[in-house]
């Protein structure tokens, strides 16, 4: 049976998150993601993107005990579990295995 893999914006989410220093709620995540990869990002698409992963067992969240802003809204901080770390090191491992070896392609295309 195949290892699971992250879609590609589930793996931007989890690089975002552990760039932010392993924990970080919605807003700093869309933030990093658009000053990461030059394009605009939908918190919306990021939520649910975080949701998806905390119900896969791939992410916890916890609530910030205190209201913030004028809203009083709760900040949802989420952080990569166990599985999750793993994962992503042999998502890792085999990105790396599929670079070897194109340097040399690579140099030749922009000639």
């Amino acid at each position: 049976m195949p290892k699971e893999t992250f879609g590609e914006f589930e793996h931007r989410v989890m690089l975002t998150i552990l760039q932010l220093g392993g924990e970080a709620y919605s807003v700093p995540i869309v933030l990093e993601l658009e000053e990461r990869t030059g394009r605009e990002v939908a918190q919306a698409a990021v939520f649910i993107v975080l949701q998806r992963l905390e119900k896969k067992g791939l992410l916890t969240s916890r609530m910030d005990d205190h209201a913030v802003g004028e809203t009083g809204r709760v900040r949802r901080y989420f952080k990569p579990t166990a599985a999750a770390m793993e994962r992503l090191k042999e998502s890792r491992r085999a990105y790396n295995r599929l670079w070897e070896g194109l340097d040399a392609v690579l140099e030749m295309s922009s000639e």
